[in-house]
C-alpha cells in the first residue's frame, strides 16, 4: 500500500480530528476481535505480518512521530518496541527483520493492547490541549497510515487462515452469514457483457491539489496528454477469468511477460490464489464459498492481469487514463464500511461501475514519481519516494479499504508478483 506521507495541511473532516482518531483506533481493535490470540502471532509468508504486529506498529507510529517529539514530558512505553515494531524507517533506527515478525511471541497480545491504550491516552491528551497545525497534520497522517494497515491486516489474516487445513472463517456471525448468503445466491449468474466507454483525446489534469489530506506520491497535480481510448464499464468477472484458465491461459507462454512466465513456472500458478481446483469455489474471509460468476475476479497479480488482458484482446489502462475517468465519478462502492469483506457483482447495466471499492484495479503504469515530485523531509519522507522502482500502480480501493481513505488520485502500489491483495482487472482499448 502507499506508505503515506505528509500533506501540507490536515484535512477538514466533518467530525473532529480527535473523533476520527478514536474511531480509527477503535476499528482496528474491532477488526482483531474475531481472532484468537494464536491467530494474532503467526506470519504466513514474508510479505504478510501478524495481526499483533499491525496493532503494535500502528501504535508505534503515533509514539515515534507524534508523542515522542511533540508531547512534553511523554514517557516511552517500552524502549525495546522501537526495534520490534519499526517497519522500514532507516533514519529512525534498526529494526527486527520483516520475514521474522512471526517470531515475536513476546510481548504478549495483552501487553500490545496495553501499549495501544497508553498511546491512545497520550494522543487524546495532546489533542485535548489543542494540537498545533503541524502536529495535527502528523496525527492525520497517522490515521491514514492506520487505515492502510486495517486493509493489510485483513488481507494478511485471509492468507493466514487459507493456509490452515481447516480453512476456518475469519469470523462467524450474522454479518458473515449474510455476506456468505449473498455470495452463494449470486453464484451461477452471469455478468452483463462488457461495454467500452470511449474517452476522447486531450490534455487532462491528474494528481492531488487543494488542502485536503493526500499522500505525497499523489502530488504534484500536472497535465498529461491522452490519446483516445476506451475503458470497460466494469471489472473482469470470475466467469470471464475462468474462461481464460480453461483456454490455456496458464500454459501459453506467448501471453505472458518473460518474468511473469518464469514466475508461473516457478510457483506453479494455475488459477487465482484462493480458487479451488474445480474452479467453482474460493476461500473468503467468511470461509469456503461458491464462486460468484458475476463478481469481479480478485487476488490476481499484475502478471496475471496483464496476461488476461492480452488474451482478451485488450490491455490494462494507464493510471492517467483511469484517473481521468474516475475523477468524474462519485466515490461510492463496496468498502470495508459495508462489512461484506468480499467483492460483489455490479448489478447489471452498462454505465461505468465499481471504479471504487470491490477490487483494486491494476494499471499498466510503473510506480514512479510525478513530474516535480519531492519527498517530505526527514523520516516521513521515507514513506513513498524510496519505493518508486519495480512496482505497478493500482487504483480505486477494495472491499477491505475504509471508504474515507480513498479518492480518485490515490495511488496504491505493489510488486507484479503480489496476489494476496484484493486486486482485480479492468480492461482498456485503444492507444496508450
Amino acid at each position: 500500500m502507499p506508505r503515506g506521507s505528509l500533506s501540507t495541511q490536515p484535512s477538514a473532516p466533518q467530525v473532529t480530528l480527535a473523533e476520527r482518531f478514536c474511531q480509527t483506533r477503535a476499528l482496528t481493535t474491532a477488526l482483531v476481535a474475531p481472532l484468537a490470540a494464536e491467530d494474532c502471532v503467526v506470519q504466513s509468508m514474508p510479505d504478510a505480518s501478524p495481526a499483533k504486529w499491525h496493532l503494535a506498529h500502528t501504535t508505534w507510529f503515533f509514539e515515534q512521530f507524534v508523542l515522542g517529539p511533540h508531547s512534553a514530558g511523554y514517557r516511552e512505553f517500552d524502549r525495546r518496541f522501537g526495534y520490534l515494531f519499526n517497519s522500514y524507517y532507516e533514519t529512525v533506527g534498526d529494526r527486527h527483520r520483516r520475514a521474522d515478525r512471526g517470531l515475536i511471541t513476546r510481548p504478549a497480545l495483552a501487553e500490545v493492547r496495553a501499549y495501544r491504550e497508553h498511546i491512545d491516552a497520550g494522543v487524546g491528551d495532546l489533542l485535548a490541549r489543542g494540537a498545533r497545525p503541524e502536529i495535527a497534520a502528523l496525527i492525520e497522517l497517522g490515521i491514514h497510515h492506520e487505515q492502510q494497515h486495517q486493509e493489510l491486516l485483513l488481507t494478511d489474516v485471509k492468507h493466514l487462515l487459507s493456509c490452515n487445513p481447516l480453512r476456518p472463517a475469519y469470523r462467524n456471525g450474522d454479518e458473515t452469514a449474510q455476506a456468505g448468503s449473498t455470495i452463494a445466491a449470486l453464484s451461477g449468474s452471469a455478468a452483463n457483457p462488457l461495454v467500452f466507454h470511449a474517452v476522447p483525446e486531450g490534455i487532462y489534469e491528474i494528481g492531488h491539489s487543494g488542502s485536503a489530506f493526500a499522500f505525497d506520491n499523489e502530488t504534484p497535480r500536472h497535465r498529461v496528454f491522452l490519446a483516445p481510448f476506451a475503458l470497460a464499464h466494469r471489472p473482469i468477472s470470475n466467469a470471464e477469468y475462468r474462461d481464460f484458465i480453461r483456454a490455456g491461459g496458464y500454459t501459453t507462454p506467448q501471453l505472458w511477460m518473460s518474468d511473469g512466465w518464469a514466475t508461473v513456472q516457478a510457483q506453479g500458478w494455475k488459477r487465482p490464489i484462493y480458487w479451488n481446483e474445480a474452479l467453482d469455489g474460493e476461500f473468503t474471509l467468511g470461509g469456503e464459498r461458491e464462486l460468484d460468476d458475476a463478481a469481479p475476479v480478485c487476488h490476481v497479480s499484475w502478471y496475471e492481469a496483464d496476461a488476461f488482458a492480452r488474451w482478451a484482446g485488450g490491455r490494462l489502462p494507464t493510471e492517467a487514463e483511469w484517473e481521468a475517468v474516475a475523477a468524474r465519478q462519485c466515490v461510492h462502492g463496496n468498502f470495508l464500511d459495508d462489512e461484506a469483506l468480499h467483492p460483489g457483482a455490479n448489478g447489471g447495466g452498462q454505465e461505468l461501475t465499481q471504479l471504487f471499492g470491490d477490487v483494486w484495479e491494476w494499471t499498466s503504469s510503473a510506480y514512479s514519481p510525478y513530474p516535480g515530485f519531492e519527498p517530505a523531509a526527514g523520516a516521513i519522507g521515507e514513506y513513498n519516494g524510496k519505493f518508486m522502482a519495480n512496482q505497478f500502480v493500482l487504483r480505486g480501493g477494495s472491499c477491505a479499504t475504509p471508504a474515507s481513505h480513498i479518492r480518485a488520485t490515490y495511488r496504491n502500489f505493489f510488486y507484479p508478483t503480489a496476489r494476496w491483495q484484493f486486486a482485480g482487472i479492468r480492461l482498456a482499448k485503444g492507444s496508450a
